[in-house]
């Protein structure tokens, strides 16, 4: 027979508890998912520390930013939450820190933009983390608002689809999910004590019995803030290998992702599908002496891998050609629509073309020649029949962007093109595939629309273009000018005999001479290479004779064939071109 004053235990949870306080109770697996989110919103579990409260915030933002950017690739998107926010800062940025930028970094302006804004996203994600100590609610609230604010900006964008935004809110779910599990993991009591006993212990077990130490505090063997508890928080080794886990995926989601590698899967493989047709009227052979033969200057060809990129996409669209289509309308009297195949299927012409930069610094590489095929624009207006009102085109890019051309440019015998390849290839995607304006004469944030949807012939008294609401010159006509590519700056020559070469560009004039001179000398005259035609630019060099050694300059200037000689003064870009000789230093050994 069982003692009568012998306790049992088995079935007693309660009895087990006072026996054992180190046996851990059974939970409930219905409040496995429950139990964490009562207890941080009404029992006051906060993150232990400053350091892991701004971990879990920067982690969770860089898991939302990195896997929503690989997923639109993988998806064939052409934007992603990051690719959004960088496009909103090119709308906003003013018109002096583009200037900027451009000038500090060149072609590199949209790394250095996509990791400021990245890096941006990440502070500011670690500061809501911060609010985890004192505002759970608002931090949780913030983070949510701040997902779905940034999932709406990619479906507003135009260019933007079903798989943008899929991939966005995708992105943002796995970015929450993180941000939960890391607060979990991160999480613990102040001193003091939990504010609601009832929830995390049964009415009859004694504080002492709950694991409560001397100060108030948790002793840890038990409860919720132990390893018996449901809300044990991980040591901190624990946690800084899961918010590690966290930044290591996110960091490769950005790292191979749609923003970094600029690459529209869709997009590229469409390109490279396509055999363009041999143009109906082809480009005249360049003619023997364009090019001065001495190493170091640019060939008179670019290749199209090589051809300068300054435009505001931050990432270049990926477009269907199958769904591509161009829109003429505005003040015509027969607007129409084109498909891509309807373009390939026209009278294409081939012309040699040299594009130009307006933020092209004196002496700069923001240029480069190419053989362009396309469609003749003035062959497409007189379709649309132009009305007499009409002085300008606004041509609309897929990605928001505007340009504006007058009328005149595209209307005239000037090579004016709906262009649909380069050197007798498709363009590539950062190149405006499947289709861009070319323009000869006017610099390209006037004329060189990439991507094109639409070109709407309009009047300058009624529509502005993205650039010159910015304040840059509405028509924007190409200046004459030279630049000096052999000796580079500060390059060391032999005594004797010393060849400078270089290039000089007139587009719709021609350069007619080159002029060089030594230090502070006479001009002379250099030899030009022979012209393709007054649209493509021209070679030029000189052997400076018997230059004694030492440290010199040499410094070039150019004519074009209506008597203009290219200034020496100095100016900006803003609101049409940089101007001024360029001149090179460099020493005789």
């Amino acid at each position: 027979m069982e003692p009568p004053n012998r306790p049992r235990h088995h079935g007693d949870a309660h009895s087990r508890s006072r026996s054992d306080p180190h046996s851990r109770p059974r939970r409930d697996p219905r409040t496995w998912f429950r139990t964490p989110l009562r207890t941080w919103f009404r029992s006051g579990m906060r993150p232990q520390t400053r350091t892991r409260a701004f971990a879990s915030g920067l982690a969770a933002t860089l898991v939302f930013l990195g896997t929503a950017d690989v997923l639109a690739r993988l998806l064939g998107a052409s934007t992603s939450p990051l690719t959004a926010v960088g496009l909103l800062v090119i709308r906003v940025m003013p018109t002096d820190l583009v200037k900027l930028a451009i000038s500090l970094f060149g072609e590199a302006d949209k790394l250095v933009l996509v990791l400021s804004v990245g890096l941006a996203g990440l502070v500011i994600g670690g500061f809501a983390g911060l609010l985890l100590r004192t505002r759970p609610r608002t931090a949780l609230l913030a983070l949510t608002a701040a997902e779905a604010a940034l999932t709406l900006l990619v479906a507003l964008r135009p260019e933007s689809g079903a798989g943008d935004v899929i991939a966005a809110a995708l992105g943002a779910v796995l970015g929450a999910f993180a941000f939960l599990l890391l607060l979990r993991a991160g999480t613990g009591y102040r001193s003091g004590g939990h504010p609601n006993s009832r929830v995390l212990r049964t009415s009859n077990r004694s504080p002492e019995d709950d694991g409560r130490d001397g100060r108030g505090g948790l002793d840890g063997r038990d409860g919720p803030a132990g390893r018996g508890g449901s809300g044990a928080p991980t040591g901190r080794r624990g946690f800084f290998t899961l918010a590690g886990a966290a930044v290591l995926v996110g960091s490769v989601g950005i790292a191979c992702g749609r923003t970094i590698t600029a690459v529209g899967k869709g997009a590229a493989e469409a390109a490279r599908r396509i055999v363009l047709p041999a143009p109906a009227v082809p480009a005249p052979a360049v003619p023997d002496g364009a090019e001065v033969g001495v190493d170091g200057v640019a060939p008179f060809t670019t290749a199209q891998e090589d051809l300068y990129r300054i435009d505001t996409a931050l990432v270049p669209p990926s477009i269907d050609p199958d769904t591509w289509e161009l829109r003429v309308d505005g003040l015509v009297e027969e607007p129409f629509t084109l498909t891509f195949d309807d373009l390939l299927a026209m009278r294409l012409e081939e012309h040699r073309i040299t594009l130009t930069c307006v933020s092209n610094p004196v002496g700069g590489d923001l240029l480069g020649t190419g053989t362009w095929t396309g469609m003749p624009i003035r062959e497409l207006l007189d379709r649309a029949g132009v009305l007499p009102e009409a002085d300008m085109v606004l041509s609309h890019s897929i990605d928001g962007f505007t340009a504006s051309t007058p009328l005149e440019a595209m209307t005239d015998d000037r090579a004016s093109l709906v262009a649909v390849g380069m050197n007798g290839e498709p363009l590539t995607e950062v190149h405006g595939f499947p289709a861009r304006l070319i323009v000869p004469g006017l610099y390209g944030f006037v004329s060189a629309t990439k991507w094109v949807t639409r070109i709407e012939v309009t009047r300058f008294d009624r529509a502005e273009a993205y650039w010159t609401q910015r304040g840059w010159d509405a028509e924007a006509p190409i200046l004459v000018a030279s630049r000096i590519d052999v000796p580079r700056g500060l390059e060391k020559m032999s005594a004797g005999d010393v060849v400078v070469a270089g290039s000089a560009w007139a587009q719709q004039h021609g350069v007619e001479s080159v002029e060089v001179r030594l230090d502070d000398g006479d001009w002379q005259s250099a030899d030009v290479g022979a012209e393709a035609n007054i649209d493509s630019w021209r070679q030029w060099r000189m052997t400076l004779a018997d230059v004694e050694p030492g440290r010199h300059s040499v410094t070039v200037r150019a004519t074009d064939r209506s008597g203009t000689v290219q200034t020496d003064e100095r100016r900006d870009p803003i609101p049409n071109s940089a101007t001024g000789h360029h001149r090179v230093e460099f020493r005789v050994e």
